[in-house]
C-alpha cells in the first residue's frame, strides 16, 4: 500500500476499532463492578428490611413470590427451622451464610446476604448469572454509541486526510504541467510544514538544473563559435592547396592545411575533455597513483617541448595515493604541461613537482614564461578566454578543463608566482583515505 491517503484512514479505522474493544472491555469490567455492587447493596437492604419485621404481611409475601422477580428470600429460625421462603428452591443450601457469600446449587451460582436476629435468620439470594447478563447488557448499551460515531469519524477522518494531502495533490499537478524548459520555482505558500522542505529541495534542484542547462547552452554555443573559425581556415587552405601553381606552393600549402587539422583536432579534444569534466558527466572512479599518472601523462608532451627546445623536468614522490577518473585527472597533467610548454618563450623551463602534503596530494607546474597578471588569474579560468601574447595559437580551455576536473574530485586550483620567474599552478586534491574537513 504506498498512498499516504489510504495508509492513513485504514490506520485510523484499526485504531478507532481497537478503542472500541477497549472501551467496551473496560465499560464491560466497570458496569459489572458497579452493578455487582448495586445488586449486593440491594441484596443487603432486603434482607435488613425484613429483619425487624415480625411477620411478613400476606401483600408483601405475593410481590416476593412473584416469579419475574430475580430475588429469593428465605428465613429460618434460630434453631434452623424454616419458615418461610418467597419461591421454593430445593438446591438452594437449608442453612444461611451470614454476610454475602458466593452458593453454588443447582448447577448455578447464586449470590446471597445473611443476617441474623435474636429470634431468626433472613437470607435473600440472587443467581450471579442474571447478574452478570444486565451488566453484559448495560456495557453492550455503553458502547453501542462508539458503534454509531464510527462511520461518522471514518468519514471525517477521510475528509480531514484529503483535505490535508491537498497541497501535494497541488504540487505534482504542477509539476506534472511542466516540460523540460520549465524550471522556475515551486510555489511554496500554503504548503504544510511536512511538504516545506521537499519543495526547497525540489526547487534547489531546479535552480541547479537550470544552471547546468544555461551552461550547456553556452557551451554549445562558444564551442561552435569557436569551431567556425578553424573549419572556415580548413576550408580556405583546402582551396590554397588547389589552385597552388607549382609543387613548392602546393607543398606550403599542405603544410598548413596539416597545422590546421593539427589545431582542430587539439580543440575538439579539449572540448571533448571540458565535457567529461562537467558536473552529472559519467565517471569511472578508481584508485590511481597521482605520481605515476602524471609520469605518463607528461611523456605525451615530451616531443612536443623539445620541439620548443623547452626543459621539461618532473619530480615526484614515491606514491600519491588519490581516488578519481583516470582519463580526467591524465587530462589535467597534460593540459598544465602542455600550456606551461606552449606559452613560454623557446628554450624555457618547465618544472612539474607531485607531493604529499598531509590529507592532500600536491601537483605544482612552475615555469620560466611571462606568467599572468594577478589582475588576470580569475578570468583565466573562463572558458575561451585567450591572453594577447606572442602569437602561439591556442583555444582558451586548458585552465577551464584543470578547475572543472580538480572541482569534479574535490580540488582547488591556485595561481601565483613561480620561483622560475613566471607563473606557478597549484592544483590540490584530497589523498585516499583523508577525511573531508
Amino acid at each position: 500500500m504506498t498512498s499516504i491517503r489510504a495508509r492513513l484512514l485504514w490506520s485510523l479505522l484499526a485504531m478507532l476499532a481497537l478503542a472500541a474493544v477497549l472501551m467496551g472491555v473496560v465499560t464491560y469490567r466497570n458496569v459489572l463492578a458497579e452493578t455487582e455492587a448495586l445488586f449486593d447493596y440491594q441484596l443487603r437492604q432486603m434482607a435488613l428490611s425484613l429483619r425487624d419485621q415480625g411477620e411478613i404481611a400476606p401483600d408483601q409475601a405475593s410481590a416476593l413470590a412473584d416469579e419475574q422477580l430475580d430475588f429469593v428470600v428465605q428465613i429460618w429460625t434460630v434453631d434452623g427451622r424454616s419458615i418461610y421462603a418467597s419461591r421454593l428452591h430445593p438446591e438452594l443450601p437449608a442453612r444461611a451464610l451470614l454476610g454475602f457469600a458466593d452458593v453454588a446449587a443447582g448447577g448455578r451460582t447464586w449470590r446471597t446476604f445473611g443476617v441474623a436476629t435474636r429470634e431468626r435468620v433472613i437470607q435473600v439470594a440472587q443467581p450471579v448469572q442474571i447478574r452478570r447478563q444486565l451488566a453484559a447488557d448495560a456495557a453492550l448499551r455503553s458502547v453501542a454509541p462508539l458503534a454509531l460515531v464510527a462511520p461518522l469519524m471514518l468519514l471525517l477522518a477521510g475528509w480531514v486526510a484529503t483535505r490535508s494531502l491537498a497541497p501535494l495533490r497541488r504540487l505534482a499537478a504542477e509539476l506534472r504541467g511542466r516540460d523540460v524548459q520549465t524550471l522556475t520555482a515551486l510555489p511554496t505558500a500554503g504548503l504544510p510544514d511536512e511538504a516545506a522542505p521537499l519543495v526547497v529541495s525540489l526547487n534547489t534542484l531546479l535552480v541547479r538544473l537550470g544552471a547546468a542547462r544555461d551552461a550547456q547552452r553556452a557551451f554549445v554555443a562558444d564551442a561552435a563559435h569557436e569551431l567556425r573559425s578553424p573549419l572556415t581556415a580548413l576550408k580556405l587552405q583546402l582551396q590554397l592547396l588547389r589552385r597552388a601553381p607549382d609543387e613548392a606552393t602546393r607543398s606550403d600549402a599542405t603544410e598548413a592545411l596539416a597545422g590546421g587539422i593539427d589545431r582542430a583536432a587539439r580543440l575538439v579534444e579539449q572540448l571533448l575533455a571540458l565535457a567529461r569534466s562537467e558536473p552529472g558527466a559519467s565517471t569511472a572512479v578508481e584508485d590511481l597513483d597521482l605520481a605515476e599518472l602524471a609520469r605518463r601523462a607528461v611523456a605525451d608532451v615530451v616531443p612536443f617541448a623539445a620541439s620548443r627546445e623547452t626543459e621539461l623536468k618532473l619530480e615526484a614522490d614515491a606514491a600519491v595515493p588519490v581516488r578519481g577518473d583516470r582519463p580526467a585527472l591524465a587530462a589535467l597533467v597534460r593540459n598544465l604541461a602542455d600550456n606551461a610548454v606552449r606559452y613560454a618563450p623557446r628554450g624555457a623551463k618547465v618544472e612539474l613537482r607531485v607531493a604529499r602534503e598531509g590529507e592532500h596530494a600536491a601537483l605544482r607546474v612552475d615555469d620560466s614564461g611571462p606568467g599572468i597578471p594577478p589582475s588576470e588569474r580569475e578570468r583565466v579560468f573562463d572558458r575561451f578566454y585567450r591572453r594577447a601574447v606572442g602569437d602561439e595559437p591556442g583555444s582558451g580551455l586548458g585552465l577551464a578543463i584543470v578547475r572543472e576536473v580538480a572541482a569534479h574530485h574535490g580540488g582547488e586550483v591556485r595561481l601565483g608566482e613561480s620561483p622560475l620567474g613566471g607563473l606557478q599552478v597549484t592544483v590540490r586534491l584530497p589523498v585516499v583515505g583523508a577525511v573531508a574537513r
